[in-house]
């Protein structure tokens, strides 16, 4: 596996891979295509978002876009694995991946109706063997969501002492 930080060369690729992401929640969200038949994009990479793509064998498996809210705090706001590769923990693996290379207090937010997120997150926190909390807040943009808070840093400085 193999992790990117998305620039101008390897934009189409995100956007490609978003639209299928977008097309998998719209049975949730109710969005529609626009006229051209694409998804409108809920999180834009811009100034204090960025995308990371992560690839298997040269090819584009999924993405992650990371808001980073403050210094070493982040919030993953949408998150990827084509569906035919989910289910082998590559899901996990990327995640782990994200948070050992950007340490910090995280947040992680899924839609009402989205079960399989929330249970993918909870599973994938507890495999990064990291203490999180889990509430229910209301997001300015999707109403009442679900949100694990964990910090990274505090599970490095754990693991470190050891």
């Amino acid at each position: 596996m193999e992790v990117v930080v998305v620039e101008q060369t390897n934009m189409r690729v995100y956007l490609n891979l978003l639209q299928g992401y977008e097309a998998e929640f719209s049975k949730i969200t109710g969005k529609l295509p626009n006229h051209m038949g694409l998804f409108d994009l809920d999180t834009e990479l811009v100034d204090n978002v960025f995308g990371l793509l992560c690839y298997l064998e040269g090819k584009p498996i999924g993405f992650a876009a990371i808001k980073q809210v403050a210094n070493k705090q982040f919030e993953v706001c949408e998150f990827y694995i084509v569906p035919s590769l989910r289910d082998q923990g590559l899901g996990s693996k990327f995640a782990s991946w994200i948070w050992q290379h950007y340490g910090g207090a995280w947040q992680i937010k899924q839609i009402a109706g989205a079960s399989k997120a929330t249970q993918f997150w909870r599973n994938a926190i507890t495999s990064f063997n990291a203490k999180y909390s889990e509430t229910k807040v209301n997001d300015e943009y999707w109403g009442e969501v679900t949100q694990q808070s964990f910090n990274t840093e505090t599970q490095n400085s754990q693991v470190n002492s050891l």
